[in-house]
């Protein structure tokens, strides 16, 4: 209607629009069609109030009203007229409704009429069937029990075989299948309270199993890592002989180019076990653990049974945490045991408990997770780390040290085949290193000690082939390779097997520290130790024997023997070192050391020297015998040297078969240096007031003799070195020759005197040709000089002595 109303509006304001000419009509039309579209009539109204004429304004408004009840009217006659028509419908329906309720009346009639009987044996057949379905109902609800009854039966039989997972299987039938079915309710009544019963007990017992496994595991876990640790004590024994083997042949092959070196290759059979084998339902190793001996079944069982009651994440939880109180509890060390005696059980036992735990990351189904087991081992280290580095600050023997580091390290090897990183051990081992070599030193400086007191300065007698091999062949100190005949006289004492073997121990002991610690190449290790025991402590100790003990040229004559031996000895020091620590020998032989006990070796032969020199000094106080203004030229040489040559031979007789042709040679030199020298100072002391050109020729005998004594020994050593020897004697034969020359004075030419008199002291020289008398001048030297026509070789002496006085 409003639709309508509005379309008649518009129809009305455009015909007012086209036919309205004058002004009112125009006014009235723009209020109509403002009123019909609901615009706001201020604009009207002060537009009539401003032309003071508001009675138009009323008007429009009383025309509009009149307008608008006109259409009302008119729609309101359009709907009565609809409205009449709808009651005469409804009127004819009526009276079609009460004809066709007397029609369904005579039907319902004869419908009751006829189905009357049928309804009868309806009822009979519902009834029969209600029947029927009561029967099923019983026999279904009979079964249903009989099936409970079984399944109870089962329940109680496995929990009578302790089999609480099929037990447990039952239940959760029961209660997923039946219970809800179940017709008798106290049956069910029954059910609901045993079954959370049957769950506590199958809990309860299951806990109680986990709890002795815990129990239990602890001392298979020690028994664990003994045998692991122990395994691979085995695999690394087999490794050294091995790498010894292979190092032997490829030294045989080095030493026979031409022939073929075969090694037979051994299997790796550590006897380790990696838990991949044969593992049945629960991961155990059907070999590896059997070895062993230790099983995992009540473990996964209990974990399998939490599971299933769905306790898992509880359980898992109460697992980590034993395990983790049970670990720490390994990590307490006893105060009334001493560590050496309990560190093989304090560590056996952590290996263990990761061996286990590991096995049981791998094969437990996610009972322990990767960062647990990590944790767990951190927390292992760590407290491994401290306690070694505690009870390393308090050992004072090497030995006990060595002895847990070598149990440390297979403790490493082992665990390292599981996973477990353990660079930190092997740090703190490294990091102990100094402290173990310089205790090493120290018993080694006890022990050196104790052998050189006990040396009684004696050639070493061997009786046996086996002495011969346990004191020289195992040092490689032999001269020889062919076997000596028995009873041999060794050419040193007892101090250098003795030595040998204490710097023998040393290396092995300090190669078995550097050894398997995660160091490869460790040989300038070893070497730098071996120096300092070299160096610091056996040629030290030598040098305090030299100078404290020796008192007879028997004793320092074996003591530089015993050093040439030592010579020979730390060649072989060093090829053992190497050899041990799997260097090649050639590279130890490219790079060959200054003999580490060079003082000692000096003193020794300063020492012989020194004592040699008494002796001969002791002979050479005979010189003061000597007729220094001799009228002839003797003919034989002076007593003193005699006595000195007798001397000199006797020493060699025995010298030569304990001193080394080198040693002997250089000994020898210091003594035929020292006889010249105490010749030329003999005549420049006051003991010699003068002589003549006889005593000189008597000296120059006596130089001859010594001079070929020299040259003799060249049976003994090269003849180069005889003739070394015999340049011994260079300052009393330069002299000797000086004063014997026609021209003395040549002396004073710098080309001559470095050619032929380069050993002498012009100082010596002057004092000595002062001393030189001429024999014309005892004849005549007081009266008849006139006319006396002077010598030469005097004249010639007379000028070399003024001279040498001007540069003095």
């Amino acid at each position: 209607m409003s639709m309508n109303s509005s379309k008649t509006r518009r129809k009305v304001v455009v015909a007012s629009a086209e036919n309205g000419d004058s002004g009112d009509k125009l006014d009235q039309l723009l209020l109509s069609s403002a009123i019909s579209n609901g615009e706001d009539l201020s604009p009207f109204i002060r537009k009539t109030f401003a032309s003071g004429k508001p009675e138009t304004l009323l008007h429009h408004l009383r025309h509009f009203c009149r307008s608008k009840e006109a259409e009302i009217e008119e729609v309101c006659k359009v709907h009565y007229q609809d409205f009449i028509m709808a009651v005469d419908d409804l009127r004819s329906l009526l009276s079609g409704v009460e004809s066709l309720k007397s029609s369904i009346s005579n039907s319902n009639y004869q419908l009751q009429s006829v189905a009357g009987p049928l309804l009868t044996s309806l009822d009979s057949f519902i009834e029969a069937r209600n029947k029927c379905q009561n029967i099923n109902l019983a026999i279904e609800s009979l079964r249903i029990c009989v099936r409970l009854m079984e399944l109870c039966s089962r329940a109680n039989f496995h929990l009578s075989k302790n089999n609480f997972y099929m037990a447990l299987k039952c239940i959760d039938s029961i209660e997923r299948d039946f219970i809800q079915k179940t017709p008798s309710s106290t049956l069910r009544r029954m059910l609901e309270k045993n079954i959370p019963a049957i769950r506590a007990h199958i809990e309860r017992k299951i806990s109680k199993e986990f709890g002795d496994w815990l129990v239990e595991i602890r001392t298979v876990s020690r028994n664990l890592g003994q045998v692991a640790i122990g395994q691979a004590s085995a695999g690394r024994q087999r490794e050294e002989e091995l790498r010894i083997r292979q190092r032997q042949a490829e030294e045989q092959s080095r030493l026979s180019v031409r022939d073929t070196v075969y090694v037979l290759e051994e299997d790796d059979d550590d006897g380790y076990f990696t838990g991949n084998e044969g593992n049945d339902a629960y991961g155990n190793g059907g070999t590896g653990n059997a070895a062993l001996g230790f099983d995992l079944t009540p473990l996964y069982r209990s974990y399998h049974i939490h599971q299933t009651l769905g306790l898992e994440d509880g359980f898992k939880k109460y697992y980590f945490e034993n395990r983790k109180l049970q670990l720490t509890s390994d990590f307490q060390v006893s105060s009334m045991t001493p560590f050496l005696e309990s560190h093989q059980t304090f560590f056996a036992q952590i290996a263990g408990f990761f061996i286990v735990e590991d096995r049981v990351l791998r094969t437990g189904g996610g009972l322990i997770t990767k960062m647990e087991v990590e944790n767990l081992w951190d927390t292992a280290v760590s407290k491994m780390c401290s306690v070694l580095e505690d009870q390393f600050s308090r050992m004072r023997t090497a030995n006990h040290l060595l002895l847990i580091k070598d149990y440390v390290s297979l403790l490493g090897v082992t665990l390292r085949r599981y996973g477990y990183s353990v660079d930190a051990l092997l740090d703190v081992l490294n990091k102990h290193r100094d402290k173990y070599h310089e205790l090493l030193l120290s018993d080694c400086r006890i022990q050196i000690a104790e052998a050189l007191a006990a040396d009684k300065f004696e050639q070493m007698w061997m009786n046996k082939e086996y002495e011969y091999s346990m004191n020289v062949l195992s040092f490689q100190i032999q001269t020889s390779d062919i076997i000596p005949a028995f009873p041999y006289i060794a050419p040193f004492s007892s101090t250098v097997p003795d030595c040998c073997r204490v710097v023998r121990s040393f290396i092995e002991d300090s190669v078995s520290f550097m050894s398997h610690g995660g160091q490869l190449d460790f040989y300038d290790v070893v070497k730098k130790y071996l120096d300092r025991l070299l160096t610091e402590v056996l040629d030290d100790a030598l040098l305090k024997l030299i100078s404290t003990s020796i008192s007879g040229v028997n004793q320092a004559m074996v003591v530089a023997a015993n050093m040439a031996v030592f010579e020979r000895a730390c060649d072989f020091f060093f090829r053992h070192a190497a050899k041990l620590s799997g260097l090649p020998l050639r590279m130890v032989e490219r790079s060959r050391r200054q003999f580490p006990l060079t003082k000692a070796r000096d003193a020794a032969e300063e020492m012989l020297s020194s004592l040699l020199k008494k002796k001969v000094d002791g002979f050479m106080t005979l010189i003061e015998n000597v007729n220094w203004m001799i009228d002839e030229q003797p003919q034989n040489e002076n007593e003193y040297v005699n006595e000195v040559i007798i001397f000199l031979e006797t020493l060699l007789s025995t010298a030569q078969q304990i001193l080394p042709g080198q040693v002997l040679k250089r000994v020898l030199q210091d003594v035929l240096s020292h006889i010249s020298e105490t010749i030329v100072n003999f005549l420049v002391g006051e003991s010699v007031k003068k002589f003549s050109l006889n005593a000189v020729m008597g000296i120059d005998v006596d130089i001859k003799v010594l001079e070929s004594f020299a040259e003799n020994q060249a049976s003994l050593v090269s003849e180069e070195e005889a003739i070394q020897l015999k340049k011994a004697l260079v300052e009393a034969r330069q002299l000797v020759n000086l004063l014997l020359s026609n021209n003395p004075e040549n002396f004073l030419n710098p080309v001559i005197r470095e050619r032929s008199y380069n050993a002498l002291d012009y100082r010596k020289v002057a004092i000595i040709s002062e001393k030189l008398k001429d024999p014309s001048e005892r004849l005549f030297g007081t009266f008849g000089s006139r006319g006396y026509k002077q010598n030469p070789k005097k004249k010639s002496l007379d000028s070399l002595i003024k001279r040498l006085k001007d540069v003095n």
